[in-house]
């Protein structure tokens, strides 16, 4: 997990998507998940990035609406939806991406 949280830091992220068998979405590994493993006394260099990522994960399509990947991010409480397309992760969108788009429009 330790490696998870570098590339977070070095690439300025505040999530992973979890993949497995090239890029098929298992799960997503947020700020909040290593914080959580932090406090809860985890091994982070021992701990794989699997191990603590939040496994129900709700996703964006690439021509969804940004209005309505805000109101979904609202409502359960997260700042990252992965991008899919036929369940291939493309991509990740922030509460910060949302808000650059609606603040241009």
């Amino acid at each position: 997990m330790s490696e998870a949280a570098s590339r977070m830091t070095s690439q300025h992220v505040g999530a992973l998507a979890v993949v497995v068998d090239g890029n098929s979405l298992v799960g997503i590994l947020s700020e909040r998940d290593v914080v959580r493993a932090v406090a809860e006394g985890v091994d982070l260099p021992r701990a794989g990035a699997g191990s603590h990522a939040t496994l129900k994960v709700k996703t964006a399509k690439l021509a969804e609406d940004t209005t309505d990947i805000a109101r979904r991010m609202l409502d359960g409480g997260v700042r990252h939806l992965p991008v899919v397309r036929d369940h291939t992760v493309v991509g990740m969108i922030s509460m910060r991406d949302v808000l650059a788009v609606e603040a241009w429009l």
